[in-house]
């Protein structure tokens, strides 16, 4: 049976995020039907809406969801009613790069979590005064009361950890970690400087603690963001608003850090993540930046053994990360909590308002 649900709609290219009633078909064989209790908002669900990638209106985006499993398809086995779960990006599971263990980059990435349809058969389970319109966002599209989600994008998570704390990881928070901790390979003793302190930028500051690097540099032009940074580890913070950044990391760092992250995605900023490194370092690049946006790189720089290392989805395999960092927040080594703003579903468009002009580093809508 269909079920009659909300979900903040976004009807036209940079429309506002409207909660609307919707119609939710049942799942399918291999989807599960999930009742969410919360969703972070993410960077990527705000420049969606200015068409960041080809997109189809109506449309309902959201893609860091956590809630209660309330019904099975037809063939599930892994999750069952009741369970708590945590929303995760959508992946094809048979391809070369997903059997491999790499379904971040899985070779149908943009159609599993961008087309607004179901793959298979180019349908929607979401409906709208009578007709399908884009959905599974990142297999979710968790901006709303309840979502159908297949059921290998799931992640089954302990029910003594608040769910509303925990959707996040679903991308911007193992984006981070992951890039540190997968990517990167982070070593103990070395250094890092982290480009941007917002949540995916302080997540990688987390994680390179618990790598054991010694040098943890984040720069950001935000000061509450640099502080929140050196509470959460970071040895050291560089103001760009205010500091000549090159000459601050080179000076931390002697002969130039082991390793950088850049989660800006400006074309500016890449160019000094890789300047800033020593012989032989790695940057690793996560900021989503306008389709077709280029950086000029120095080319002598890469000669002497720098690398420049894309980065999706942290290089997680969700089920097997995930958890991880789960008892990481329990030990108090990861506490992801103190990024987090909580707002009701009415606030939507607050959350990612204050989220846009820097209020709240990672907010997150709770349904009631």
């Amino acid at each position: 049976m269909t079920h009659d649900v909300q979900a903040a709609v976004v009807m036209e290219k940079d429309g506002p995020f409207t909660i609307r009633d919707i119609t939710l078909a049942p799942p399918r064989p291999g989807e599960v039907l999930v009742r969410n209790n919360s969703v972070g908002v993410c960077h990527t669900d705000i420049i969606m809406r200015e068409q960041f990638f080809p997109v189809t209106f109506p449309a309902v985006f959201g893609h860091e969801g956590a809630g209660v499993v309330e019904a099975v398809g037809e063939g599930v086995r892994s999750v069952a009613p009741g369970d708590h779960v945590i929303l995760g990006f959508n992946f094809c599971g048979s391809c070369d790069n997903c059997l491999r263990g790499k379904p971040a980059y899985c070779l149908d990435y943009y159609g599993w979590n961008f087309s607004g349809r179901r793959v298979e058969d180019g349908t929607s389970a979401i409906s709208m005064d009578g007709r399908e319109i884009s959905g599974h966002f990142f297999g979710q599209s968790s901006f709303a009361t309840h979502s159908v989600c297949p059921e290998r994008s799931l992640v089954k998570v302990p029910q003594d950890v608040p769910l509303h704390l925990l959707g996040p990881l679903g991308c911007g928070i193992q984006t981070g970690a992951g890039a540190v901790l997968n990517s990167l390979e982070v070593e103990a003793g070395s250094s890092i400087v982290v480009f941007g302190t917002g949540g995916v930028g302080l997540s990688a500051i987390m994680a390179a603690v618990v790598a054991g690097a010694t040098t943890v540099i984040g720069v950001d032009t935000r000061p509450e963001r640099l502080e929140l940074a050196r509470e959460l580890g970071a040895t050291h913070t560089i103001d760009a608003s205010s500091q000549d950044v090159a000459a601050r990391i080179a000076s931390l760092t002697g002969h130039g850090a082991h390793y950088s992250v850049e989660t800006t995605g400006s074309p500016q900023v890449l160019p000094l993540a890789v300047d800033c490194l020593r012989v032989t370092g790695v940057c690793g690049t996560i900021g989503a930046s306008p389709m077709g946006t280029t950086a000029a790189i120095t080319m002598n720089n890469l000669i002497f053994g720098r690398t420049i290392r894309g980065i999706c989805e942290g290089d997680s395999v969700p089920g097997v990360f995930i958890p991880r960092l789960i008892e990481l927040f329990r030990q108090g080594r990861f506490p992801m909590d103190r990024m987090m703003r909580t707002y009701p579903f009415d606030d939507i468009e607050k959350a990612c308002a204050d989220a846009s002009e820097g209020r709240t580093i990672k907010p997150v809508i709770v349904f009631d």
